[in-house]
């Protein structure tokens, strides 16, 4: 497939902004009306991850199929939809009708052809990775909340309880549904390694504008019903036993997926005395930002491969550490290290920057994304990072 004339031509449709996504939804519910139920009433979140998650997916697939993983995570996800292989022609039809209504004259067969080229491997791989898993585990989980916490002013801790089994790598992340917003899923990291009980905590920072997140903080109590979709996520966790040591570059909630994995080394090392250096950065804007300082300062105290540091960046009377998370991260000891960063896109791409100049191998940076834009290009969400699913 010419991977070049896919982003190109993705690249100028791109430049319609918001009436792409709406031209898309508006042809697919028109042509296939029996796939609007599968949608939130309200579509003025979801539009958006259309054209930061679909169409940047089709025209790099020529990198895909390389490395599908995160492809066959989103495939099992999206079971939760009920999505089955019809609906991935409802959504390859209103795709190539958006381009071709977008091109007009450009929209030629030897285009339409590499587009259904590379649609066709996406879809495959997500397909098959579907029908794959639907041998062993259900399409979503049921989940009982059994302990809600309002941690800061706009932070609730949350502590849910699977009741079937669900497996889980420490440093992914997990998609839930709350009986307050039916269809509106949002993704989530767990903050803890798997548990004997299955429960799982994760933080919910409240969003400005954000319905789910609003909802999860203000009203979601204990007893309440939410169901969790399939796991999703490679790039932020760690073989078991692993013996590399780390640095850890989290910003807000970007810290639970990596306070999961600090917490499986912290098993390993109870369990054979031995764990590999371990840095973890924790940024916030304001020092009552820093919501698990207690946790965090006891584990360092206590743990002799384990380094914590706070930086905040927005209280110029701050004592500590002040400034961008990733400038401080970028003046550690960076030589034999991996790095696992997670944040908001700013945050990650800054912190990409940062760790690269000062002379880190990106090899050994690890982050979620499918593609991050450079740090002075982002002006919204990063594709498929967790709040990017595909539906």
């Amino acid at each position: 497939m010419d991977a070049q004339a896919l982003q190109r031509s993705w690249d100028k449709v791109t430049r319609y902004g918001d009436e792409v996504a709406l031209y898309f939804y508006s042809h697919i519910f028109v042509s296939h009306p029996q796939v609007r139920p599968m949608f939130p009433l309200s579509m003025a979140g979801q539009r958006d991850k259309f054209v930061s998650a679909l169409g940047r997916i089709v025209s790099h697939a020529h990198q895909i199929e390389g490395d599908a993983d995160f492809l066959r995570h989103l495939g099992r996800d999206h079971r939760k939809y009920a999505v089955v292989a019809a609906h991935y022609d409802a959504v390859g039809a209103s795709l190539v009708a958006t381009l071709q209504h977008f091109l007009g004259d450009e929209w030629d067969e030897e285009l339409a052809a590499a587009w259904a080229a590379a649609y066709q491997v996406i879809a495959r791989i997500m397909v098959e990775s579907a029908e794959n898993s639907s041998e062993t585990t259900p399409d979503a989980w049921d989940a009982d909340v059994v302990a809600v916490e309002r941690r800061t002013m706009d932070l609730t801790l949350l502590t849910v309880r699977p009741r079937q089994r669900y497996e889980f790598r420490p440093g992914q992340s997990v998609s839930m549904e709350i009986p307050q917003r039916p269809r509106q899923w949002r993704y989530f990291s767990p903050a803890n390694a798997p548990r004997a009980d299955g429960s799982l905590d994760l933080h919910v920072q409240q969003i400005d504008g954000g319905q789910v997140s609003t909802s999860v903080v203000r009203k979601l109590a204990v007893g309440d019903t939410v169901r969790l979709g399939a796991p999703v996520g490679e790039r932020l966790t760690r073989r078991t036993g692993d013996r590399g040591d780390l640095l850890m570059v989290a910003g807000g909630t970007g810290l639970a997926p990596l306070r999961a994995v600090v917490e499986q080394i912290d098993q390993e090392w109870q369990r054979t005395g031995t764990a590999p250096r371990v840095h973890l950065l924790h940024g916030v804007r304001m020092p009552w930002h820093l919501y698990d300082r207690p946790h965090l300062r006891e584990l360092a105290a206590t743990r002799p491969w384990f380094d914590y540091t706070e930086v905040v960046s927005d209280d110029p009377s701050y004592p500590g550490t002040r400034g961008r998370v990733g400038s401080v991260a970028a003046r550690q000891a960076l030589y034999g290290r991996t790095a696992m960063v997670c944040g908001g896109p700013q945050m990650v791409a800054h912190t990409l920057e940062q760790l690269t100049a000062a002379g880190m191998r990106p090899e050994d940076i690890k982050y979620e994304h499918f593609y991050y834009a450079a740090a002075d290009e982002h002006t919204g969400p990063a594709a498929l990072t967790r709040s990017g699913d595909m539906r």
